[in-house]
């Protein structure tokens, strides 16, 4: 398919309705007709000694580490941030990735923390006739591994139509903490690419989604995320949509918060939100954090961990380095309030629990209750007080705006299930 003919043709797909949004969020996001759809698999890889909990906290520190090198000036090192082995990905995302004339498929972590799009954790990458090396190294350090390597641009489809022409790729030639998969499918801010290019001074990598837009593929610089909560290792339950919204995928209207300016959380998809428990436990003031498709868990700043933990009476269970409650108290646990530009979305008892049928798999009891709310391993007033993770986006769909410099929440047929 030609260019010029794929532009019109997905000009003619992104006819637009409009979205209704809160008052006051006045850009207007498109409702696509005609999806265009990049599906993505939950991954269930425990197969080493990690804990869920000790993976996301490693990412944790990465990602202030990270945000700290970037706003000092300084270069983040692969041994700066890792302080305790994380062998597995536990649970994460991927999708299939072609790269190449002709392509070769990549199956590539999805991950709205960083922003570099890479290949060859796994699978060797293929040179087409339309690779072309650069000049430069790559490197990236994202706490659950790293990787290095050389930049190369190529072509890059992430699905039926939605084709890029030179988009900036790293090709690693070393990489750890991948097993299984073949890279990452970077789609966080833009920024998150400074200093991984080496001795290029460029500050910033086009993303795969800035090079969507900027080519005329999409009409909108935005990617939305969705999510369904599912019991099995290894299930398609997700899709990107790329310059528009799927209507069918959530509920209500989108509540759009703009951007955190409070640093580090501002230097991701940094939001700002309350948290309660119940009708009026306080767990977490209004405070900066972030939403991650990178992080398994759905973290909290340690002094609201322990509000949490004293309003639900759990425990610390050693084996899985979780919460834990008793069927009894699963019962009577009530929903949390995440509060966000004025409008409280509910996450459920249900909600709250990791799948029991998938229990065994991350080390614990087939017969317990274990909490999926963990400690982001900070108190709160770090600027990073929270995490909403894999957990909690598989309750409500998510919009990452670059335009706009907004992250939009809403709810999904899924907010009030309980498949868990």
């Amino acid at each position: 398919m030609s260019r010029g003919f794929s532009s019109s043709f997905f000009s003619l797909l992104l006819l637009a309705l409009s979205v209704a949004v809160t008052a006051g969020a006045t850009p207007v996001v498109q409702v696509r007709d005609n999806l265009v759809r990049l599906p993505f698999a939950k991954r269930l890889n425990f197969t080493g000694s990690g804990k869920l909990i000790e993976r996301d906290q490693a990412r944790v520190r990465n990602l202030r580490a990270r945000a700290n090198a970037k706003l000092s000036g300084l270069t983040l090192t692969n041994d700066a941030v890792i302080s305790v082995p994380v062998d597995n990905q536990v649970v994460d995302y991927v999708a299939n990735v072609q790269v190449g004339t002709p392509p070769t498929t990549y199956s590539l972590l999805i991950d709205t923390g960083s922003s570099n799009t890479w290949v060859g954790a796994g699978k060797s990458f293929v040179q087409t006739s339309s690779s072309r090396q650069t000049a430069d190294r790559v490197s990236v350090t994202y706490g659950s591994g790293d990787f290095s390597g050389t930049e190369f641009t190529d072509n890059v489809s992430l699905g039926s139509g939605l084709n890029i022409k030179g988009q900036s790729i790293g090709v690693a030639s070393e990489s750890d903490g991948f097993d299984g998969v073949d890279g990452i499918l970077g789609i966080g801010p833009v920024d998150l690419t400074v200093a991984t290019l080496s001795p290029d001074t460029r500050s910033t990598i086009p993303t795969v989604t800035d090079n969507l837009f900027s080519q005329g593929v999409i009409t909108q610089n935005l990617v939305a995320v969705s999510f369904a909560p599912s019991q099995k290792t290894d299930n398609v339950n997700g899709e990107l949509t790329f310059g528009g919204t799927d209507s069918s995928k959530f509920t209500g209207s989108i509540n759009f918060a703009p951007l955190t300016r409070t640093s580090p959380a501002s230097e991701f998809w940094g939001i700002n939100q309350a948290i309660r428990f119940g009708t009026n436990t306080n767990i977490l003031s209004n405070t900066a954090g972030i939403v991650d498709t990178g992080t398994t868990l759905t973290l909290i700043a340690t002094d609201a961990l322990t509000r949490y933990q004293r309003a639900t009476g759990a425990v610390f269970d050693n084996a899985t380095g979780l919460l834990r409650i008793t069927p009894a108290q699963f019962a009577k646990l009530q929903s949390l309030f995440f509060t966000i530009n004025g409008v409280n979305f509910e996450f459920t008892a249900n909600a709250q629990i990791f799948p029991r049928a998938l229990n065994t798999a991350i080390g614990g009891n087939a017969n317990s209750v274990y909490l999926i709310v963990g400690d982001i391993g900070t108190n709160s007033g770090e600027g990073l007080d929270f995490i909403n993770g894999q957990t909690w986006l598989e309750r409500f769909y998510a919009v990452f705006d670059t335009a706009n410099r907004r992250v939009g929440i809403a709810n999904t047929p899924f907010t009030t299930a309980t498949s868990n």
